[in-house]
């Protein structure tokens, strides 16, 4: 599915790739939101970066709407609530002012828990959620 938007001259449409890469790139851009998830692999939840973070991204978009659900994982110690309502306003906020679409709903689904960097190297522990 995409977006069309008729003009005088034609037609505008966004589709669904373009609206999970903006809502990818918004999400990490949040303080405390170590990345997106790419599921559940071995009990542990799976970090992706980079080009990676449409995959944490499933996004219904429809003539003027778009509903987004986000899978992320969080670092250890922040507010997990206070982290998923900045996700959800600055993914509403930004697929909105580059897409003319209304967001409906922003759904955060928290995957995991990131431990950080310890000395210079990431560490690999994580908190398996269930």
């Amino acid at each position: 599915m995409s977006q069309d938007i008729q003009k005088e001259i034609g037609i505008v449409k966004v589709s669904d790739e373009v609206v999970g890469t903006i809502a990818g790139l918004a999400t990490v851009e949040v303080p405390g939101v170590a990345g997106m998830s790419g599921g559940i692999v071995d009990g542990f939840a799976k970090l992706l970066t980079g080009t990676q973070l449409t995959k944490g991204v499933k996004v219904e978009v429809g003539e003027k709407e778009a509903a987004i659900d986000l899978s992320i994982i969080v670092d250890y110690g922040v507010s997990i609530p206070e982290v998923a309502w900045k996700v959800q306003e600055n993914v509403k906020r930004n697929v909105e002012q580059m897409t003319g679409l209304n967001v409906v709903e922003v759904n955060v689904y928290i995957q995991g828990v990131h431990m950080g960097k310890k000395e210079g190297k990431e560490e690999n522990r994580r908190f398996e959620v269930k």
